[in-house]
């Protein structure tokens, strides 16, 4: 058993948007231009004529994971990753990355899955912690993990969070797990209200489908984008609501909404497969997308790229799945030096029609 130190990160979600660590496919700026026959921007609305406003800065000062368990140094490791679910490119994509990257360094990787269910998942984390692995990989489907994420400290194995975070408040970041690799949600609602913004002139009457309800993805997107329509009076969000991430309840939310609220004139998607439901259900109801409804979303997947190019979709804001080498490279690094940042951002790009062509063969 662990005995844990008493140590508190205060003020880490403010301080800890961390030290920015690039995966080998997210190195790339996006274009600060969108394509052209865009409105006029509105006079009221700043956002509809600032440059993209790109990653976020790092800050200083990131805490270290110095009380953690700790990993001992060899060539080949035990480790377990729990996926949250494999309903979606994104996931599969992730899944793929980390198999992909443990095969190619000779490490023995267990995989489950638990099917976009909240329970089943701390019951799968519970079952790899049985198994005694050297190193447990999370990828949280909502930040209510964090109580199963502390039984893995306290059985002595090193956790790393992947794509999602934890409650803080009952898994504390260097203690109860390592770090958590991340990009920065909010940072990604900010860009795609910019492209909205761009898109609409600044005045749009906007659904939101939200992300599965209580994810570290659907609030933070949320936060960004809210904070950065606050600029523009002209752009208001008509109604918001879950579609959990899946391109089928995409579709299904959004008819639904378009009957109740006829007059939108815009639809911002947490990812990539609602927004590309969304396009279905804006089709079926006689309207085109991308004329009569702008659709803005993140991700940045081939469909997603592929709609873009169409013109269905106005712009996509990369958040990279393919986390295999960056997770496996800052286990190798905690292994040889006994402590990371407790957080580290990925750098995404933002893609529209200026640049979606030249990137959908090597999107996921």
């Amino acid at each position: 058993m662990r005995v844990r130190t008493t140590a508190v990160f205060a003020g880490l979600l403010a301080a800890a948007l961390a030290v920015t660590g690039c995966s080998n496919d997210a190195a790339l700026t996006g274009s600060t231009e969108g394509p052209g026959d865009r409105p006029a921007p509105s006079a009221d609305c700043p956002l509809a004529s600032a440059p993209d406003p790109g990653n976020s800065e790092p800050p200083a000062d990131v805490p270290m994971a110095t009380a953690a368990p700790k990993l001992e140094p060899k060539d080949s490791y035990r480790v377990a990753f729990s996926q949250n679910a494999s309903n979606n490119p994104w996931r599969l994509a992730e899944t793929a990355s980390m198999q992909a990257e443990a095969e190619q360094l000779d490490h023995q990787l267990t995989v489950t899955d638990a099917n976009n269910n909240q329970a089943k998942q701390i019951q799968d984390v519970k079952g790899l912690i049985a198994q005694d692995p050297d190193a447990l990989f999370i990828a949280p489907i909502t930040e209510q993990l964090g109580g199963v994420v502390a039984e893995a400290a306290d059985a002595g194995i090193p956790v790393f969070l992947l794509d999602r975070d934890v409650d803080h408040s009952v898994a504390r970041p260097g203690e109860d797990y390592v770090t958590v690799i991340v990009s920065d949600f909010v940072q990604q609602g900010k860009r795609a209200a910019w492209a909205m913004a761009q898109a609409t002139g600044g005045n749009a009457k906007i659904i939101e489908l939200e992300g599965t309800t209580g994810s570290s993805p659907a609030i933070d997107r949320k936060k960004g984008f809210d904070e950065a329509i606050a600029q523009c009076p002209g752009m208001e969000i008509v109604v918001s609501q879950s579609a959990d991430f899946t391109r089928a309840e995409g579709q299904r939310v959004t008819e639904t909404l378009l009957q109740s609220h006829p007059d939108a004139t815009a639809i911002y998607a947490h990812n990539d497969e609602m927004a590309l439901g969304a396009i279905a259900a804006i089709r079926a109801s006689g309207r085109v997308p991308g004329t009569d409804i702008t659709v803005v979303s993140i991700d940045g997947s081939r469909d997603a790229l592929t709609a873009v190019e169409a013109g269905e979709l106005y712009a996509t804001v990369e958040s990279n799945p393919r986390f295999g080498p960056k997770a496996f490279e800052t286990m190798q690094q905690y292994a040889e030096q006994g402590q990371v940042p407790v957080q580290l951002i990925l750098s995404d790009r933002l893609f529209d029609a200026s640049n979606a062509a030249q990137h959908i063969a090597e999107a996921y």
